[in-house]
């Protein structure tokens, strides 16, 4: 597990590769345009963006009919498989604790991704991404909302509320939140889930 022997991930990580095409089939076609634009709209034109836990490939798949530069990558696997022949492009496999880009990114858009890190191991990586964007780049993330750590169906997650997530980013030097706003799940089945959205500025 690329030098992190989390087991609460190792677990999360088989689960997306024993569930890779019911996932796949789960969030390809959610249409996510309106939280793809709020990130967009801050970009510079032909920006590169790391799409940082990619899972099916939905959203690398818009950067790119948009005109972007995109590195694709995710720690499962089958999904690299799958978001592979769906994009276009190679799809990475890597772990979240392996970015060692340094001032690559306009933006890294971590969708329902970075949620599956232990508190620890979200500090850690969350420090990665910022030093991976250029100055004055922006991150997307979300989360679940709430106060819940720990396993849920088969995956662990990292939940967040407006609270909690202030008392963490103020622990990662040279970022700040520039907009948040909660979010129904945009799956149908999904409509009384609420997220916690975010996105955060390079100082």
């Amino acid at each position: 597990m690329g030098g992190c022997n989390c087991m609460k991930e190792d677990k999360t990580i088989r689960y997306y590769n024993s569930n890779a095409r019911e996932f796949v089939l789960g969030t390809v076609s959610v249409d996510f345009e309106f939280t793809q634009k709020k990130f967009t709209d801050r970009l510079p034109k032909n920006a590169a963006i790391l799409d940082f836990g990619c899972g099916s490939g939905r959203d690398t798949k818009y950067f790119l009919s948009q005109g972007y530069r995109v590195d694709a990558v995710d720690g499962s696997a089958e999904l690299c498989k799958l978001a592979s022949e769906y994009t276009g492009i190679e799809v990475k496999h890597a772990f979240f604790n392996e970015l060692v880009q340094v001032g690559q990114y306009d933006g890294i858009w971590a969708c329902s991704s970075i949620l599956h890190l232990p508190l620890d191991e979200l500090k850690e990586v969350m420090r990665k991404m910022v030093i991976a964007l250029k100055g004055n780049g922006i991150i997307y993330t979300s989360f679940k909302y709430g106060t819940f750590a720990g396993e849920r169906n088969g995956r662990y997650f990292t939940d967040m509320t407006e609270a909690t997530f202030a008392g963490f980013i103020k622990q990662i030097e040279h970022v700040t939140i520039e907009e948040q706003w909660i979010s129904l799940d945009a799956r149908p089945e999904r409509g009384d889930e609420k997220w916690l959205n975010l996105v955060l500025r390079k100082k």
